[in-house]
């Protein structure tokens, strides 16, 4: 078993953190646990120079990975190739960017994932990106969102994806494409203003579940549901 421990913490006043750490790990098993504290902190790839990103490369059969990103401006870009994975991502701050794909190859089957994403703060931007050829099964997906302008990006090419989102603040963004063969679940709970949702769920047998549970003003939302795979756009 792999263990990797790395905490950075920058402590001080009116002093601006620019930490950064870049990993390439392969093996069957792994443990990964990253606490930075600070601003404009960067978690990236072998590949990337000072200031600029590229995504980090896990490969592995299970992973359990737990991130912590406390302060503005902080990126994190990882791409993770698995069977695998229980992730616990926690963000405070404003204006982050986090942005992960599972499996994007098809190199494994992506199955049993769960992710735990908890977010304070605004102008944040999610992406989660999860298989590209519904090889991948059962995912669960829980977020928590407290804040104002966060937008998150979902795409989900799964199996029996289960998603919970629950968002407090006003003009967020959710968007959400889920296809896979079968059994796609997705539930929102949101609360605040200006929101938008763009939701699109297109299984192969058509057998998508979908709830929303919303309380604000001046809201927009789209919803897609269609069989056979396909789907046109919000």
């Amino acid at each position: 078993m792999n263990r990797l421990i790395i905490l950075l913490a920058f402590l001080g006043f009116m002093v601006k953190a620019d930490n950064e750490i870049y990993i390439n790990q392969v093996g069957a098993t792994l443990n990964l646990d990253v606490e930075q504290l600070g601003s404009s902190n960067l978690i990236g790839g072998l590949d990337a120079v000072s200031g600029t990103m590229t995504a980090l490369e896990l490969s592995g059969g299970s992973m359990t990975l737990d991130i912590n990103q406390l302060g503005d401006s902080n990126k994190f870009i990882g791409d993770i190739v698995l069977d695998s994975l229980v992730g616990f991502f926690e963000f405070d701050g404003d204006s982050n960017n986090f942005q992960i794909q599972v499996d994007p190859t098809d190199t494994y089957s992506a199955d049993g994932g769960n992710y735990y994403v908890d977010v304070t703060g605004s102008n944040n931007d999610f992406e989660l990106n999860i298989a590209t050829g519904a090889l991948a099964e059962y995912p669960d997906l829980d977020w928590v969102i407290n804040g104002d302008s966060n937008q998150l990006d979902f795409t989900i090419d799964v199996d029996s994806a289960t998603s919970y989102v629950d968002i407090d603040g006003d003009s967020n963004i959710v968007n959400y494409d889920g296809s896979g063969y079968a059994d796609g679940y997705f539930y929102l709970d949101q609360t605040g203003n200006s929101r938008t949702f763009n939701i699109t769920q297109s299984s192969t047998l058509a057998s998508d579940w979908l709830k929303i549970i919303s309380s604000g003003d001046s809201g927009t939302v789209c919803i897609i549901q269609n069989d056979g795979g396909t789907a046109t756009s919000c």
